[in-house]
């Protein structure tokens, strides 16, 4: 009746049936995403930018600098061991911290020669490479999962390029060139090489392999440390100083061709 009073009447009315529906309110899901979604998806992304996990890894890097400075590891060579552990639980424990020490930046050979002061020729040999394996792979992992998506754009020196090129073609070659060569910093090549495409697999190879001789020369400087005069000693020496001065003779060379072209 209403319907059709409206339209004798000339006036078009909609029927409450169709009001109702109309004015409904809509599903409670209905909203593509809610507020709260919206600002959690940021922040997550946010974190997980590139740039954000970059600072985490400088932040983490600067805290085990600092803790580094705080507990001296470098007293080893001077306060010994701690006499409450010993045999290969000593080894495993110094394998572990001379890792982690890497990581933040302590010098190798200071390490190299603590483990041969402390354990020997033979087993500071062995444990200084596997604390050298363990801190390559800590810091490549870092560098990987931290680093890499950030740093990657910015590789557009000519240098950097060639770097980058030669890292991630010829991995191992190149990191066994790296751990020879007495110039190259082993926090650098860790990095550097995280940075790159190279695979895990060549990158610790390469660093187990090419890390032997220096290792080796440190861990009997350091065991046979007590007797200056020794030929052992003597030839550590040697293997040490002979290395060192033609990495910076080919280096002043390299310098010097640089400069001419």
């Amino acid at each position: 009746m209403l319907d059709a009073t409206n339209r004798s009447g000339g006036t078009a009315t909609a029927s409450p049936r169709a009001t109702a529906s109309e004015l409904a309110p809509a599903p409670v899901g209905a909203p593509p995403m809610p507020p709260r979604a919206g600002l959690a998806a940021r922040c997550r992304r946010a974190v997980l930018s590139p740039y954000a996990r970059l600072s985490l890894l400088l932040a983490l890097l600067a805290g085990a600098a600092v803790c580094v400075l705080l507990f001296e590891p470098q007293r080893l060579l001077t306060h010994g061991w701690p006499p409450q552990l010993g045999g290969a639980a000593a080894a495993a424990v110094f394998a572990v911290a001379y890792g982690l020490c890497t990581v933040a930046f302590v010098p190798r050979p200071l390490l190299n020669l603590a483990a041969g002061a402390l354990f020997g020729s033979q087993l500071g040999l062995g444990t200084s490479l596997a604390g050298t394996v363990l801190g390559a792979g800590v810091a490549f992992g870092l560098g990987r999962l931290l680093g890499q998506d950030a740093l990657r754009p910015l590789l557009r020196g000519r240098w950097l390029k060639a770097a980058d090129g030669q890292l991630s073609r010829h991995g191992f070659r190149s990191m066994l060139a790296a751990r020879l060569f007495p110039g190259v910093p082993f926090w650098a090549a860790n990095y550097c090489a995280a940075v790159s495409r190279m695979g895990w697999l060549p990158f610790l190879l390469a660093t187990a392999l090419g890390s032997v001789p220096n290792t080796a020369a440190y861990a009997v400087a350091g065991a046979r440390a007590s007797a200056p005069t020794s030929p052992a000693f003597l030839i550590a020496m040697a293997c040490i100083a002979v290395p060192a001065l033609a990495g910076t003779v080919v280096a002043w060379h390299k310098r010097h061709h640089l400069r001419g072209r």
